[in-house]
């Protein structure tokens, strides 16, 4: 299972990269989401994914942290998904008003010759 992940953190950064240096302002857009999920499956992976375990501190046995699980990756990447959708939405408003604005949607601003 961890080839399988770490396969599809690979896939979803290497789409993101090759969407980011598109020409066309939507895919860049699409690009910084893809790499934005590629980042938030890291860091969930990294924060040592165990199943069974409370993730608050029990009184009653030792204060030892391998008995719990680590609840801050999983709150870092709730909060990353947030703040994405929400410069997302920012991204693609500006989009549209830019593309209102100069009639085109290249990063540029300017239509490539064929």
């Amino acid at each position: 299972m961890e080839i399988v992940y770490a396969l599809a953190i690979g896939v979803l950064t290497g789409s993101g990269v090759w969407l980011l240096l598109r020409p066309r302002t939507f895919q860049v857009i699409m690009g910084l989401t893809l790499l934005s999920y590629a980042v938030n499956l890291f860091i969930f992976g990294m924060g040592r994914l165990t199943v069974g375990l409370v993730p608050i501190i029990d009184i009653l046995r030792q204060a030892d942290p391998s008995l719990y699980d680590d609840p801050v990756p999983q709150a870092l990447v709730l909060t990353a998904i947030v703040i994405g959708f929400a410069t997302t939405a920012l991204f693609l408003v500006v989009l549209l008003a830019s593309r209102g604005l100069t009639g085109t949607d290249h990063v540029e601003g300017e239509e490539l010759e064929p």
